[in-house]
C-alpha cells in the first residue's frame, strides 16, 4: 500500500439497542482478532469463529476479503445508567475479479487517489481522469476506497503528491497492517456514517439487523446541514434531483445517492440525526423480531 501527501474512551459494555440516522464516529478497529473482539465488545467472541474468517472464496472461485471497520460513536449515551459509546460495523467485500457492468460493454477504472471512473476503452477514460497513474479496478474496491478518502480525510487529494493505494496481492492475503496503522493517525478523521435497519425474513418469521450503509460517508461538519433541512421529505428531494448533478454540493450528491431507487438503500433509515429504532416507524417491519444472530453482525 502506498499512503503520502500533504496534509490538508472506550466502555466494556456494548447496547443492544438498534439505531437509525446519521452519526459522527471514529474508527476503532479494521478485522480484529478473536482477542481484539473480545475487548472492543465486552463479550466473548471466540466461540463465533465464521465472525472471524475474512478470507473466503466466491461462487466464481475468485478469492476474496471481507473488510470488517469497527467504528464508536462519539457522543456518549445512557443505557441501562450505563454511559456508553455505542459500537457499530461496516462491511467491505474486496474480490480478485475487474469490475464490469452487466452487459459488460464498460470496464471500471481507478486511480492513484482512489476516484474511479467508467469507459468502454482506456482511450475514452475523461481526460481529468488521465491525469493521474490508473488501472482497472477490482470488486468492491469504489466502496471501499470511498470510505478510505473519507476517513483519511486529512490528505490533500489535490496534490500531485498524495496518492491512495492499496497493494492488491498483500491485502488479498487479508494484509491490513499499513491501513490498521492509520487508525487514530494525523491523517484520520471522524467520519458520519448512516445507521439502517434491515429485515430478512429468516425461520418462517422476520428478523431485524442493524447496517451501517457502506457505500457513502459524511464529514462532521455536513451533519448542520442534515439538522436545518429535512432531507426525508419528498419535495426537498425532488428539488434536488432536478438539479445539475454536477453542481450539488458533497452532502446533496449524498442524499441523491441513498434517495436513488435502483442503486440507493434498500434498508430502513432516516437522514437526521440517529436516534433509537422505532418498528413503527418502518411498515416493513411489522412484528419482526430484533436479532443480533446474523452471520454479519
Amino acid at each position: 500500500m502506498a499512503i503520502g501527501g500533504e496534509k490538508r474512551e472506550s466502555k466494556d459494555f456494548q447496547s443492544i439497542e438498534k439505531y437509525v440516522g446519521l452519526f459522527e464516529a471514529r474508527v476503532i478497529a479494521i478485522n480484529p482478532t478473536a482477542e481484539e473482539l473480545d475487548e472492543l465488545l465486552g463479550r466473548a467472541a471466540k466461540e463465533d469463529s465464521k465472525a472471524l474468517e475474512y478470507l473466503g472464496e466466491s461462487k466464481e472461485g475468485n478469492t476474496y476479503l471481507r473488510v470488517d471497520i469497527w467504528l464508536e460513536e462519539i457522543k456518549v449515551r445512557t443505557v441501562d445508567d450505563k454511559a456508553i459509546n455505542e459500537k457499530f460495523k461496516v462491511t467491505f467485500f474486496l474480490e480478485d475479479k475487474e469490475r464490469e457492468n452487466k452487459d459488460k460493454t464498460k470496464t471500471q477504472y481507478i486511480n492513484d487517489v482512489g476516484v474511479c471512473c467508467w469507459a468502454d476503452d482506456p482511450n475514452n477514460l475523461q481526460d481529468w481522469f488521465k491525469t493521474r497513474a490508473y488501472r482497472i479496478a477490482n470488486v468492491g474496491e469504489e466502496d471501499f476506497y470511498n470510505f478510505l478518502r473519507m476517513w483519511l480525510y486529512n490528505f490533500d487529494y489535490r496534490s500531485e503528491r498524495t496518492e491512495l493505494k492499496i497493494e492488491w496481492k498483500k491485502i488479498l492475503r487479508g494484509n491490513l497492517k499499513e491501513i490498521k496503522d492509520l487508525i487514530g493517525s494525523e491523517w484520520s478523521a471522524n467520519i458520519v456514517p448512516l445507521a439502517t435497519i434491515e429485515v430478512k425474513d429468516k425461520d418462517g418469521e422476520k428478523k431485524v439487523y442493524q447496517r451501517i450503509y457502506n457505500k457513502a460517508f459524511l464529514n462532521p461538519y455536513t451533519m448542520k446541514f442534515f439538522r436545518a433541512v429535512d432531507y426525508d421529505d419528498e419535495d426537498v428531494i425532488d428539488r434536488l434531483k432536478a438539479k445539475k448533478y454536477s453542481t450539488l454540493k458533497p452532502y446533496e450528491k449524498f442524499v441523491v445517492d441513498v434517495k436513488d431507487g435502483t442503486y440507493g438503500c434498500k434498508d430502513f433509515y432516516k437522514l437526521k440525526d440517529m436516534k433509537p429504532y422505532n418498528p413503527e416507524d418502518n411498515i416493513v417491519a411489522s412484528d419482526a423480531v430484533l436479532s443480533s444472530d446474523s452471520p454479519d453482525y
